[in-house]
């Protein structure tokens, strides 16, 4: 393999741009904040907040922890996301999920202001996505593969690009963000013939592994000058995290490949406090 894409190098890019950005709010007394909302103790929510705090505080941002007991009543949950939605010093918004199964999460994520919806998870900021508005924000994760490609001068516009899964999470929302660049996109999924699959993805120039699964990927399923992004977060019985791809094999025929961990969700985070700052600049009249 020629290329392993880190994720790293280009989240100091980002990281960088956000820097370059900040004097500007703080001339006017803006300092963006994030509204972290988790319901009960599930772990890794709390990893995943404690990243994002850091993170945030690294960059000079400030966030602000909402900490609600894993049986609160829905009605009080959308509550507390209202009140975050009217507070004019709050910028964005990032409700870990997935919540408690006692809580109606589609009418909770649905409360969120599309303005200050960071991650695309209610359906009005999914609609403007799909609809090629650039008024919302994309899912962090899907950003995260466009700007690695685009970091390392992967050609998108023209190229076929197969994508494996089709949530709402990362497969259709990835799907339509390389829509918009222009290339051709098909759609593959557990319900795939195995056969359709290796010949899809044999012939795509870039595949991107999001189905969850581990071994989605594997060496037969693959030709040589290909850029895989694998998207997968998985994690054996040793706690070991792995990807959807086989890298130590499909990395000895691809061109290029991201590895987990240390590659897309190097990116996401940083994203996340990317778009933070836009939605700050967006309240400067």
């Amino acid at each position: 393999m020629e290329k392993v894409l880190k994720g790293k190098i280009v989240a100091d890019a980002i990281n960088q741009g956000i820097l370059n950005r900040m004097p500007a709010l703080y001339e006017r007394g803006i300092v963006p904040t994030l509204a972290i909302v988790r319901v009960g103790e599930n772990p890794s929510d709390i990893a995943y907040e404690n990243g994002a705090v850091k993170k945030a505080k690294t960059l000079g941002l400030q966030p602000e922890k909402f900490i609600c007991p894993a049986d609160i009543d829905q009605r009080d949950l959308i509550e507390v996301i209202k009140a975050i939605n009217n507070d004019e010093k709050i910028h964005g918004i990032l409700l870990l999920q997935p919540l408690p199964e006692s809580i109606d999460a589609d009418a909770v994520r649905n409360t969120l202001c599309p303005e200050k919806d960071l991650d695309c998870i209610s359906d009005a900021s999914l609609s403007r996505l799909f609809l090629g508005e650039t008024t919302g924000f994309a899912p962090c994760t899907a950003e995260a593969c466009i700007e690695i490609l685009k970091y390392n001068h992967i050609e998108i516009k023209g190229k076929k690009i197969v994508v494996i899964g089709r949530s709402m999470v990362i497969g259709k929302p990835v799907a339509m963000m390389l829509l918009k660049e222009n290339a051709t996109i098909t759609i593959c999924h557990t319900k795939t013939a195995e056969a359709d699959l290796k010949d899809l993805c044999r012939g795509a120039d870039i595949v991107i592994a999001a189905a969850g699964h581990v071994g989605t990927l594997t060496a037969d399923m693959v030709s040589p000058g290909q850029v895989i992004i694998d998207v997968g977060i998985n994690f054996n019985e040793e706690g070991k995290m792995l990807g959807d791809v086989d890298f130590e094999a499909v990395s000895k025929i691809a061109a290029a490949a991201t590895p987990v961990p240390g590659g897309v969700g190097s990116v996401t985070t940083t994203l996340l406090m990317k778009h933070l700052v836009e939605a700050a600049e967006r309240t400067v009249k």
